[in-house]
């Protein structure tokens, strides 16, 4: 008897693990990958139609497909629009069960606009991206290093790169930093980004779901160990930046209901000499533009001057 109550306990664990895998970090291809896919929120609802026309723009817009392939043998796809030859760089990161060209749909045409050549990452596990597990920034973090890698072999090692992320990109790109990123590599910015995975995790648990992050966390973190292959615990944004050699730019909607704005204090707190941060006056979740143009413009506008001319 007492052998059964142990094997239906393992099974029961087995399978609260393999739940927990598919909910936070398995990657449904089928119905995230739609562009025009805006959230249904309160938020997003007054600036629905201006998004749709942006990312319409970049949708319509010519692009080239190119591919790298990730330190773990996956097959990586981007977008590449040619701007003019010498220009800067951006590579766009999006953010967790997204597109670039929805995440982007602001930063993708403001880019353009300044003459910038663009670069739209599809994060692995999404779009055209191979792999089926989004860990969080963690292996993510180290297809910064190959797409930055693919840039400068592709172009010059001259030219200037600057790295944006939105949400789960934009902790990709900070944690990035602590790599070894070749010296183009000039600048981070960051849109709404979590302080470390095990945090947004833990947070989502307890805000979102009602789940106790205390008994949440050993299942989060066998799912992701034993099923997805990585550790939650192994970066975070706050440690990166400790160690990184560039400036970081962090834009954050304080009242974004998805990632806390005080995640990102912390980070600017962990290294307040290196990292510049804005927030933005009742914006939600990747929608700063949106709630102060100008004043976007503006911050952004004077951190590719200071680190791309």
């Amino acid at each position: 008897m007492l052998v059964l109550v142990l094997l239906l306990l393992l099974f029961c664990m087995f399978f609260a693990v393999f739940y927990v895998y598919y909910v936070a970090f398995y990657s449904r291809k089928k119905g995230q990958n739609d562009p025009y896919a805006i959230p249904s929120g309160e938020q997003y609802r007054s600036h629905k139609e201006e998004m749709l026309a942006l990312i319409d723009k970049i949708v319509k817009r010519e692009y080239e497909d190119v591919y790298v392939t990730s330190y773990d043998g996956l097959k990586l796809h981007g977008r590449y629009y040619h701007v003019k030859d010498n220009a800067p760089l951006n590579i766009g990161f999006h953010g967790y069960r997204a597109t670039a060209l929805r995440d982007f749909c602001v930063g993708a045409n403001e880019s353009l606009k300044r003459g910038h050549n663009l670069l739209l990452i599809d994060q692995r596990g999404q779009g055209k991206s191979e792999g089926h597990t989004i860990t969080m920034g963690i292996k993510e973090r180290r297809d910064v290093l190959s797409w930055v890698e693919f840039a400068s072999s592709r172009f010059s090692k001259d030219t200037p790169i600057i790295l944006y992320g939105v949400s789960m990109g934009a902790a990709t790109v900070i944690m990035s930093t602590a790599l070894k990123l070749p010296e183009n590599v000039k600048g981070v910015i960051a849109d709404c980004p979590y302080n470390s995975p095990k945090d947004i995790l833990l947070n989502v648990c307890d805000k979102d779901m009602g789940i106790n992050p205390k008994i949440a966390y050993p299942f989060i973190w066998m799912a992701a160990k034993f099923i997805g292959g990585f550790d939650v615990n192994e970066a975070t944004c706050e440690d990166a930046v400790k160690k990184a050699r560039i400036p970081v730019l962090i834009l954050h909607g304080e009242d974004d209901r998805y990632v806390p704005c005080e995640m990102s204090r912390e980070i600017k707190d962990a290294n307040p000499s290196l990292v510049l941060r804005y927030t933005f006056k009742d914006a939600g979740h990747g929608i700063s533009f949106f709630y102060d143009k100008d004043r976007y413009r503006k911050v952004t506008e004077k951190f590719f001057s200071d680190h791309t001319s």
